[in-house]
């Protein structure tokens, strides 16, 4: 029996650039929110001084990021962009560095800029996702400022703290941005609100370990790396969502491992139960290879774990970027 997964058709009508908005999430405190957030359809931010503003991420496309820089020029008026922040070093939070005012410091952890800069996407994006995107940008812009652990940002009479969990979870190199006089959390893609979480290249052990972590921070509002933003009384229950879906992966890795299926066949087998809703469900097939290598010691193939991920889907993925 053939197994297709077909992914929730939100359209281009619902994802299109003009549908995202800049919306104050705290004083001087605004979030880029970007439906649907599925594929290379991010969120980003800005804190907003009359000494400069701080970034946190841009966007995957010229055009995605140029309205994201206007929504906040027409907020900060003629305050200087003074620091970009890359919460880790996906492309649909990164490329859009390239648009930046050379004055502008781009900041990230030393991981996000190896990863950038090994990045080969924008030059030979391939054939996985339909329609390819229109990056129209040709090179990338690492974070020319790194940190390992913590790093505070300083404009005017606000700060804006950078922590890195101490581990890998999404990625190796993922910064949260914390806004303490507002208490405004950038999760980056530690958090996906409503949408199926991605952990391929990080770590799925990693990945729940994390929402201890995060647990740690008492916000007021939360503005996660795709998604709707949330109030900070709904934190607890969002990472309990996370974490759900995480020990669902393991454990469906520990018995597809034990049956000797590959991941796929373990995908295939599982069901997604509650989680079969979430958009962008076939993630659970790239999630399943970043658990089985782990549990193996060994890197993830990425040309496999995609082959996989479009069977599954029955197809190449969706994107209207």
């Amino acid at each position: 029996m053939n197994y297709t997964h077909t992914s929730h058709d939100r359209g281009p009508d619902r994802s299109a650039p003009d549908r995202a908005a800049l919306a104050e999430v705290g004083p001087g405190v605004h979030a880029w929110v970007q439906p649907d957030g599925s594929w290379w359809i991010n969120n980003a931010g800005a804190v907003i001084t009359d000494d400069g503003i701080v970034l946190v991420d841009t966007c995957a496309t010229a055009v995605r990021t140029r309205r994201f820089l206007e929504a906040v020029r027409a907020v900060g008026g003629e305050a200087p962009i003074r620091f970009a922040v890359n919460t880790h070093l996906h492309g649909d939070h990164t490329h859009g560095n390239a648009l930046l005012p050379d004055s502008t410091a781009v900041v990230g952890h030393l991981a996000t800029r190896d990863g950038i800069l090994a990045d080969t996407l924008l030059t030979a994006t391939p054939p996985v996702w339909e329609p390819v995107p229109q990056w129209e940008i040709t090179e990338h812009r690492a974070p020319s400022v790194v940190l390992r652990d913590s790093l505070t940002l300083h404009v005017g009479d606000r700060a804006v703290e950078l922590h890195h969990p101490g581990f890998a979870a999404h990625t190796p190199g993922d910064v949260v941005a914390w806004v303490p006089d507002a208490a405004v959390l950038f999760s980056g893609d530690l958090l996906f609100h409503s949408v199926t979480p991605l952990v391929f290249m990080g770590s799925v052990e990693g990945a729940l370990k994390s929402l201890e972590w995060l647990a740690g921070f008492r916000p007021t509002a939360v503005v996660p790396g795709h998604g709707p933003t949330f109030p900070g009384s709904a934190l607890p229950r969002v990472l309990e969502d996370h974490a759900r879906y995480y020990r669902f992966v393991l454990d469906i890795a520990r018995k597809g491992r034990t049956d000797g299926l590959s991941p796929l066949e373990a995908a295939k087998r599982c069901g997604l139960g509650e989680f079969a809703n979430w958009p962008d469900a076939e993630r659970i097939v790239l999630n399943l290879h970043r658990a089985y290598a782990e549990a193996d010691d060994r890197d993830v193939d990425l040309t496999e774990a995609f082959a996989d991920t479009l069977t599954y889907n029955g197809g190449p993925l969706p994107t209207h970027v």
